[in-house]
């Protein structure tokens, strides 16, 4: 017992000191928080934040709503000053914000995220694990809520503050009003509060739901929306999410090495449950009780900016601010864009 005592003892001081050297050789007198480097990312990635992630994260699964398995990793930090919940887009798992996630916890954050059922390695409704489903936003945010009480609050000793993106910042701003009592503020990065379409959005609700129809009359299955297909990586040069290659290279490596991550295109069924979730979040915002920061990606060419914009401007408590010229992953961009989003959202989060 005195040897494994002292083990574990050892182990713990060891982490510790990690964390501290870490944050100490990155922070400068003049610069308040820590920014993960692009320029360093691919040398820094192999072996700091894979060093960080074996040493200090912590992967686990729990049942959601209808048994569905969710998978979920955690990095609580030994003096914490908060905690942060990460609500990810869609097609995203855990594993692609280990970089986001390093950096959080090295600004003294513990940090929690749980990859939304049907993507990165949770479980799949589908018998094609690359159709992109859900029946209703309502089993995000149930998934959310067994996230919130079963792993977060037990490991937090501050209100949690809730970080989005995208699909997860939906799926965050419905939490939030379902349950406002369980964050105390919010920063929402591109959040998926319209789509991008190439035709007028009533032709596109037309479409939709008389696709769902359809896909409900003929089979049991759920069908692509046309032009959608199963995962496959498109080159940097084509990709609409990033300006960063190097990023972007790590992020389909990672796919790659876990093939349980690829997700492919979104089905009717999906879609229709998205344009819900927006609608609902539309009418409902102005009601919001707590502090929400909107981070709109200038140059988005996934997401609504022009219905993001107008959302946000219809509530007291949201505070809008954009990155010019960003495309729609602020946290996966090159440094002159994603810099100025993690401090505005550090920032925010240190405001009471």
């Amino acid at each position: 017992m005195p040897g494994r005592f002292t083990v574990t003892a050892f182990a713990g001081i060891l982490s510790a000191l990690f964390v501290s050297l870490t944050t100490i050789s990155a922070v400068s007198q003049a610069e308040p928080y820590f920014y993960s480097s692009e320029t360093e990312l691919e040398q820094h990635y192999n072996h700091s934040i894979q060093a960080f992630w074996q040493q200090q994260v912590k992967q686990g699964r729990f049942n959601g709503q209808d048994q569905v398995p969710i998978a979920y990793a955690t990095a609580v930090h030994p003096e914490p000053v908060g905690s942060i919940v990460i609500s990810s887009g869609r097609i995203e798992g855990y594993l692609k914000y280990k970089e986001v996630i390093y950096e959080l916890f090295n600004n003294g954050y513990s940090v929690f995220i749980h990859d939304h059922r049907g993507q990165g390695l949770s479980g799949r409704m589908t018998a094609n694990p690359h159709k992109g489903y859900v029946r209703d936003y309502a089993n995000y945010v149930a998934d959310m809520k067994t996230f919130y009480k079963q792993v977060v609050e037990p490991n937090s000793h501050h209100l949690p503050l809730l970080l989005g993106h995208s699909m997860g910042g939906a799926i965050g701003v419905l939490y939030l009003l379902q349950y406002p009592q369980d964050f105390s503020r919010a920063a929402m990065t591109a959040p998926m509060f319209g789509i991008n379409s190439p035709l007028p959005d009533g032709i596109s609700r037309k479409l939709v739901s008389a696709g769902t129809r359809l896909n409900q009359w003929l089979s049991e299955l759920p069908w692509y929306f046309p032009g959608q297909t199963n995962y496959h990586p498109l080159p940097f040069t084509k990709n609409l999410l990033t300006h960063s290659e190097v990023r972007y290279r790590i992020f389909r490596r990672e796919y790659k090495q876990t093939p349980e991550l690829q997700l492919g295109g979104v089905t009717f069924g999906w879609l229709k449950a998205s344009i819900e979730a927006m609608d609902r979040i539309e009418t409902q915002l102005p009601t919001l009780e707590r502090s929400l920061l909107v981070l709109q990606a200038g140059n988005d060419k996934v997401v609504n900016n022009e219905r993001q914009q107008r959302i946000c401007s219809t509530v007291e408590a949201c505070r809008f601010e954009s990155i010019d010229g960003a495309r729609h992953e602020l946290l996966m961009e090159s440094d002159e864009y994603r810099k100025p989003a993690i401090k505005r959202i550090l920032d925010f989060f240190h405001q009471t």
